[in-house]
């Protein structure tokens, strides 16, 4: 059984947030409330912006916001400086010494950053504007869309390192790119440029400026949140990420979410924006317009799904 969810009080802005090691910014920038895009920056240059567990607790504190709250379309993530993940901070190290939790009750830090991702209504759009390492690329794999630089140095360093994978890595990376290429970037724990082919297609885009990466995911950002539904966009990742193993089972489910889809609010106003050659406006939210039976998948409690608190002391 799940646990009931935590209440979200959702912020008038997210500039001003008290997170430690990452930084919160509205895109168009200064604007006094949240904007449909909102951009995420890992915010330890010095030391390569490498994970440490205060971005593990900024993460599960700020994405259930944006989750909720419907001013929020996308989300873009980037680095600061001119690195964007070094990976675990080294220096703090691995959770080796005194005492150790049982195995069983153990939560990746990484996994737990990963999940508020995957589980986040809004898309995700990763800017890796320079090299990346273990968590650092390992964080992006739940994302919508990846963006890299050419010539900047990738990698899943793990056995390099004497670990394992992390972040839920082993179930998202095969799955994007395939288990020829995750096996050969895993057997290796080697570095490669952006536009290595052995990759594949994890990256969508890989842009030759650096400068340009996060620019173009803001430009893709500004354009999802102009023109496509929240709602249906969600539902589309959950179909892919969280379908059926048969082609007939899943016909009955696509079948299901399509029939109801037909019938909601954002249907109706995609047909009239394009009939009518104008911009969408779209409203619907999972709250008040998702599916009867959604989730259709059986939901296992790592920390349950969040809510918003509508209360008045909950105005931030």
């Amino acid at each position: 059984m799940l646990a009931d969810p935590i209440k979200v009080q959702i912020p008038k802005s997210y500039e001003t947030l008290p997170v430690k090691d990452i930084k919160l910014y509205h895109h168009p920038e200064n604007a006094p409330e949240a904007t449909p895009v909102i951009v995420l920056t890992l915010n330890r240059p010095k030391q390569g912006n490498a994970f440490t567990i205060d971005m593990m607790h900024a993460f599960e504190l700020v994405y259930p916001m944006l989750d909720l709250d419907e001013r929020v379309k996308c989300v873009v993530i980037t680095g600061a400086g001119r690195m964007f993940c070094a990976g675990a901070d080294l220096d703090i190290g691995f959770p080796s010494g005194g005492k150790r939790e049982r195995l069983v009750d153990h939560r990746d830090p990484g996994g737990r950053l990963n999940l508020c991702i995957y589980r986040c209504r809004k898309p995700t759009i990763v800017a890796l504007n320079g090299p990346a390492v273990g968590l650092g690329m390992t964080l992006g794999l739940s994302a919508a869309i990846r963006i890299a630089h050419a010539s900047s140095k990738y990698g899943f360093v793990f056995a390099r390192r004497g670990i394992t994978m992390e972040s839920n890595s082993s179930f998202f990376l095969p799955r994007l790119i395939g288990h020829s290429n995750a096996l050969y970037l895993l057997t290796t724990g080697d570095v490669y440029r952006g536009d290595s082919k052995h990759f594949g297609s994890l990256f969508q885009e890989v842009i030759e400026e650096q400068p340009s990466v996060l620019k173009r995911a803001l430009e893709l950002a500004t354009n999802i949140a102009e023109k496509t539904s929240v709602l249906a966009g969600f539902m589309n990742r959950e179909l892919m990420w969280r379908g059926k193993q048969t082609a007939e089972e899943t016909h009955l489910l696509d079948s299901a979410v399509l029939y109801h889809m037909f019938a909601s609010k954002d249907c109706e106003e995609g047909v009239q924006s394009f009939l009518k050659k104008r911009e969408p406006r779209f409203s619907a939210t999972l709250e008040k317009d998702g599916l009867p039976f959604y989730p259709w998948y059986h939901e296992i409690d790592t920390g349950s799904r969040p809510r918003a608190d509508t209360s008045e002391k909950a105005k931030l």
